[in-house]
């Protein structure tokens, strides 16, 4: 697939019939070594070929495959992330008043202090 992609892309830059060097070269520039075998087999089927017409024929192909099922919607975005974090409002706390109930009544009912439970 690299050396397909290379290809088409010295095509695009204006090279109507890339040689296996100038592909060689081209991939050099950003570290890949090519497949020399491979490499070779690509030229060598494409020698002579119109590009336009195998595109196109690639392209009815494809047609062939079908689109394929709708599947399931992604789940939903996290947050941005890139974002600063939002800054937390404070709510002002406000302290409950206790009742006096008169020390007349505790937990169980009975009268403040004294007794065992």
């Amino acid at each position: 697939m690299k050396h397909l992609a290379t290809y088409l892309m010295l095509v695009l830059g204006g090279n109507d019939a890339p040689t296996a060097d100038d592909v060689t070269t081209a991939l050099a520039k950003v570290g890949i070594e090519p497949d020399t075998e491979m490499l070779n087999k690509m030229i060598s089927d494409l020698e002579g070929k119109d590009l336009d017409e195998l595109l196109e024929t690639g392209k009815g192909m494809l047609a062939s495959f079908g689109g394929g099922g709708g599947g399931g919607g992604g789940g939903g975005g996290g947050g941005g992330g890139d974002e600063a974090p939002a800054e937390e409002e404070k709510e002002e706390e406000v302290e409950e008043e206790e009742m006096d109930l008169g020390g007349g009544m505790d937990m169980f009912g009975g009268e403040e202090g004294g007794g065992d439970y």
